[in-house]
């Protein structure tokens, strides 16, 4: 049974392999443009940034450089039940330099579209094991976040040679290109 997480808090991953299930739904768009949401990841060393430009894993880069990370690809409406967006994990395979791993969200276009999170509902990061499908760890993202364009819904990293999955729900206005320039 997995394990519900509220914002700050942490657990344990103690599967080497996983994958990270990212979800939402969409409020029609007073603009009439339709919502494009995009996971990302970025893989940071101990000082909390990118280890390289190819450690930033997205639709235009699907896999980190030892094949650790791999974004599953780029959903453009985000229709339908379950997950929306997915990143495959192998801790195994991860480069030793790698200390975390921030999971973020962000709406394509949203300052030409006029869209934020505030119009984004049922939003959620899930850990878990893709081989039976069980979920290990979910954290439902709750906040209203009615200016923000990008959220980091969560990070996994690594402390006293475990692995943690860390709920954090903190958004930012300028969308990713904020989480660039802080992780860059």
């Amino acid at each position: 049974m997995a394990i519900n997480l509220q914002k700050g808090q942490r657990e344990n991953i103690d599967a080497p392999r996983f994958t990270i299930g990212i979800g939402w739904d969409t409020n029609s768009s007073a603009s009439g443009a339709s919502f494009d949401l995009d996971a990302s990841v970025f893989a940071l060393g101990e000082n909390k940034k990118l280890l390289s430009d190819q450690h930033f894993i997205f639709y235009n880069n699907l896999k980190s450089p030892d094949g650790s990370i791999e974004h599953t690809g780029d959903n453009l409406t985000g229709d339908g039940d379950g997950d929306d967006e997915q990143i495959k994990v192998d801790l195994s395979k991860i480069d030793s330099k790698v200390a975390e791993i921030c999971i973020v969200v962000t709406i394509h276009d949203a300052e030409n579209r006029k869209q934020n999170f505030g119009q984004v509902r049922n939003s959620f990061v899930r850990v878990f094991d893709a081989s039976n499908n069980t979920d290990i760890v979910k954290y439902e993202l709750e906040e209203d976040f009615s200016i923000e364009t990008a959220v980091e819904f969560g990070r996994i990293y690594k402390r006293d040679g475990k692995w943690r999955l860390e709920a954090v729900g903190i958004g930012m206005k300028g969308g990713l290109q904020d989480f660039l320039n802080s992780y860059s």
